[in-house]
């Protein structure tokens, strides 16, 4: 079971990433439960796993952007730069350092007991 939940949460950071969007001027604000609903939509079907990932994802600091990206159909059919995930260098490099925290911390708590 500890396998299947760390897999999931190096699924999500691509899965997110998997999804850009076009800048959009006055864009409404991403919220974790945009950001969480978009995890289950592209399926992270574990409700609470994915209001976890979208929580570290936020806590992060991504940038308004960079949440814009991950929730939106740009990168569905097409895989995004490696290095960037299609967001701002700082941004992905916030994105890996949240993958990790979603690791050690929501893994445990989406077991279910």
């Amino acid at each position: 079971m500890r396998i299947c939940m760390i897999a999931a949460a190096l699924i999500a950071l691509p899965v997110l990433a998997a999804c850009g969007s076009d800048k959009d001027t006055a864009a409404p604000t991403v919220t974790q439960a945009d950001l969480a609903k978009s995890l289950q939509d592209k399926g992270l079907k574990n409700k609470q796993l994915a209001d976890c990932a979208a929580k570290v994802f936020v806590d992060q600091g991504i940038s308004q952007d960079g949440l814009r990206i991950m929730i939106s159909d740009e990168y569905d059919t097409k895989a995004p730069d490696q290095e960037t995930l299609g967001m701002s260098k700082e941004d992905a490099d916030k994105a890996r350092s949240a993958s990790g925290r979603i690791a050690s911390e929501c893994m445990s708590a989406a077991q279910p007991r």
